[in-house]
């Protein structure tokens, strides 16, 4: 990504306190409000001037931030918003927006997420397979569950049940988060048949994947996938990394 040559973008980082699990803030360029910068998508300048999600955000040079929906999006690149506020935060830099911004930050966020599944099984750290998956729930194993979005109710609240019974939680509505990828994508990213359920072993691993998760949750304007039911896995992740 290139780096226009003028002041550094907006305000410096801000922390939420001293020991804080939310790390740094950004400040969202369409609506002005603070969140972690892990909840937010970063835009980046390509070498030819084309403003381009940076999913990952690790592009060289400035970036802008966002923290808003794909529909929201969509309305502030038809209304001119967008452009705005892009040329307040890259001042001096002579940008292009894609017209297709919000479904290639779409794809860059599902990109991102099924990479990092993928590092996660090459790790070892995730486990594929219906009975599987039961039976390390059962035995306290499974640091976070997950269910493609076609997965059937009853097979998810099987597993469901499974985790919470591992987790000494029967009653507390602990369960899986649905993932915004069917079995197809799932497999295709997997190189695996029939990719329907799938979890974490790894408490590090499952809070390494639940940001590129929220990224994409939040751009699709599910977020309470993430913060409700499904949510209690990251809790349940860090309160076993506590007992480690």
């Amino acid at each position: 990504m290139r780096i226009p040559h003028n002041e550094p973008l907006s305000a410096p980082e801000i922390e939420h306190g001293s020991g804080s699990e939310k790390g740094p803030e950004r400040r969202c360029i369409l609506t002005g409000r603070n969140a972690a910068r892990d909840d937010l998508v970063r835009l980046a300048i390509s070498p030819e001037g084309d403003v381009l999600p940076d999913a990952l955000a690790r592009a060289p040079g400035r970036g802008a931030w966002i923290g808003v929906s794909k529909a929201e999006l969509e309305a502030a690149l038809a209304s001119g918003k967008l452009k705005a506020a892009l040329a307040r935060a890259f001042k001096g830099a002579r940008l292009t927006i894609p017209d297709d911004l919000p479904e290639r930050t779409e794809n860059a966020l599902r990109k991102a997420l099924t990479e990092r599944l993928g590092l996660e099984m090459r790790a070892g750290v995730l486990i594929l397979g219906s009975d599987r998956i039961a039976s390390e729930a059962r035995g306290g194993s499974v640091a976070a569950l997950y269910h493609a979005a076609d997965a059937s109710e009853d097979g998810a609240r099987k597993l469901d049940q499974a985790w919470r019974v591992g987790n000494d939680a029967e009653g507390s509505g602990l369960c899986g988060i649905r993932l915004p990828l069917d079995r197809a994508a799932l497999s295709v990213a997997l190189g695996r048949d029939n990719v329907v359920h799938l979890a974490l072993t790894d408490p590090k691993s499952a809070e390494r994947v639940a940001i590129p998760l929220k990224r994409l949750l939040t751009f699709l304007g599910a977020a309470e996938a993430a913060d409700g039911c499904g949510g209690r896995a990251a809790i349940a992740a860090r309160e076993a990394d506590e007992l480690i």
